[in-house]
C-alpha cells in the first residue's frame, strides 16, 4: 500500500517537473545593417552563455522571423547576437512570451 502511494507521487510530481522543460522562440528582426552569425541565449538565472542556437545558419539584414529555443524552463533569457564584424548585442532579462526582438545598430555593446 505504502509503496503504491510513493508511486502515485513519483508520477504526479515527476511528470508535472518534467513538464516545465518546454519550447520557446523569439519573433526577431534583424535590423543592423550586417548579418547575424551567432545567437547565443542563455535562462536569465545563469551566468554562463549556452551553445549557438542559430548552428549553420545565419540572420540576413533584414531578416524576420522566428527563431526556436528547445528545453527551457522559462521564457526569461539573456541573449547575445554576433554579427559578421564581430559586435555584440546584449540583451539582458527578455521575455520572449512578451516581446518581439528588433536588434537596432544602436544596440551594439
Amino acid at each position: 500500500m505504502l509503496r503504491t502511494a510513493w508511486t502515485i507521487l513519483f508520477l504526479v510530481f515527476g511528470y508535472s517537473t518534467l513538464a516545465l522543460a518546454g519550447d520557446y522562440y523569439i519573433n526577431i528582426t534583424n535590423s543592423t545593417g550586417y548579418t547575424i552569425d551567432y545567437l547565443y541565449v542563455s535562462p536569465a538565472s545563469s551566468d554562463d552563455w549556452q551553445d549557438d542556437v542559430l548552428g549553420d545558419d545565419v540572420l540576413p539584414n533584414g531578416y524576420r522571423g522566428k527563431v526556436t529555443l528547445r528545453g527551457f524552463d522559462s521564457p526569461i533569457f539573456d541573449i547575445q547576437l554576433e554579427d559578421e564584424e564581430g559586435d555584440t548585442y546584449t540583451f539582458y532579462d527578455f521575455n520572449v512570451e512578451k516581446y518581439d526582438l528588433e536588434v537596432k545598430p544602436g544596440d551594439i555593446d
